[in-house]
């Protein structure tokens, strides 16, 4: 008798719906397809240097509760308005959660928050929320770790991540590639800066990879490369990497590459040792730095939530606090707002002569 040699560790499959499906269920309507394409002008401008503002993606870690969302959502709005001039401040909507080895996977993968893992609620939920984000006036942003999800949700998202542990992946520089808006590569975990400028080197060129069209087939893509890659410090192992010293390293690595130094500073992660309080320290530092006249200096990543800390995970979902990170932990909503508008006081000098 013939042994089984297909699936034999698979206990069931369910098919998705097609991402044109889901699209049309929550369409970037009312306005929002350009209100995306001017967000990702206005950030590209950022990057490569026609735009002197400075760029600030800031949020919770990960989103669990769209409610909290929304209402840190609105808060950042109001924000926006008195440093819109000097920072283009993007809303952190981070839904998948890279493990190192076991754990919460995101609200795209768990949005219940109880192991039942309704990937396609998850979806829904993770599209509405960037549309309600976009409604309410900001730009978003968020790390695409799925290779299948982007088809689902990167027409909602302005600017987007490649994180330190998949940096080095080819599929995720494949994906890259093939990305309609501008893309920071993080640094991998072990600190190397060169991953991640071997990284923008692949995604900036055509590549043709395996991947999910719109109307749900398994299909082959062709890109034509995404021109608006640049580098995020995040730190590594081996220490911070957001000082003057390591700036001055990067920058010079990526003129050897022919690429051009734009630098985005990750205030969270191994720079701050999952210390939120350390956050005003590297940013006021890079500060410093830019000011020097190291104008790769494009902007920081902050995680931040309504309020600081985290809070144990897993536990029943009406034990969580409201505004309360489940993942790494935030800064609170009242240091975040002094911190930024410290940093837009502080960038007057850059802007003296405009």
């Amino acid at each position: 008798m013939p042994q089984p040699v297909t699936d034999i560790n698979i206990t069931q499959t369910e098919p998705l719906p097609a991402p044109e499906a889901i699209q049309a269920e929550l369409p970037a309507d009312g306005g929002l397809d350009n209100a995306v394409a001017n967000h990702r002008r206005e950030i590209n401008d950022i990057i490569f240097g026609s735009d002197k503002r400075m760029l600030l993606v800031v949020g919770p870690c990960s989103i669990h509760d769209t409610q909290a969302g929304l209402e840190y959502t609105r808060r950042l709005l109001e924000l926006n308005e008195r440093v819109k001039d000097r920072i283009k401040i993007v809303m952190r909507a981070y839904f998948e959660k890279p493990r190192t080895t076991v754990g919460w996977k995101g609200l795209i993968m768990d949005p219940d928050l109880d192991g039942s893992c309704n990937i396609v609620s998850g979806l829904r939920q993770a599209r509405g929320f960037l549309r309600d984000v976009l409604r309410l006036g900001l730009p978003t942003a968020t790390e695409l770790l799925d290779p299948i999800t982007p088809q689902y949700i990167a027409d909602l998202v302005c600017w987007s991540a490649i994180g330190a542990r998949t940096t080095e992946s080819q599929t995720h520089r494949q994906m890259a590639s093939g990305f309609s808006m501008a893309l920071g590569f993080k640094n991998s975990t072990d600190g190397s800066i060169m991953t991640a400028i071997n990284a923008i080197k692949a995604a900036r060129v055509p590549q043709r990879f395996f991947g999910v069209s719109r109307d749900g087939r398994a299909s082959i893509f062709t890109t034509r490369g995404n021109p608006h890659c640049h580098i995020v410090l995040r730190g590594g192992k081996q220490g911070p990497n957001f000082d003057e010293p390591h700036i001055l390293d990067a920058e010079n690595l990526l003129q050897e590459n022919r690429i051009l130094p734009a630098i985005l500073i990750d205030c969270c992660h191994d720079n701050s040792g999952k210390d939120p309080e350390r956050a005003g320290v590297i940013l006021n530092g890079t500060i410093d730095t830019l000011l020097k006249g190291h104008t790769s200096i494009i902007g920081w990543m902050l995680e931040s939530n309504l309020k600081g800390g985290t809070q144990k995970f897993p536990r029943p979902r009406a034990e969580l606090e409201y505004g309360v990170s489940i993942t790494d932990p935030c800064l609170d909503w009242e240091s975040t707002q002094k911190l930024v508008l410290g940093a837009y006081e502080r960038l007057a000098p850059r802007f003296a002569s405009c």
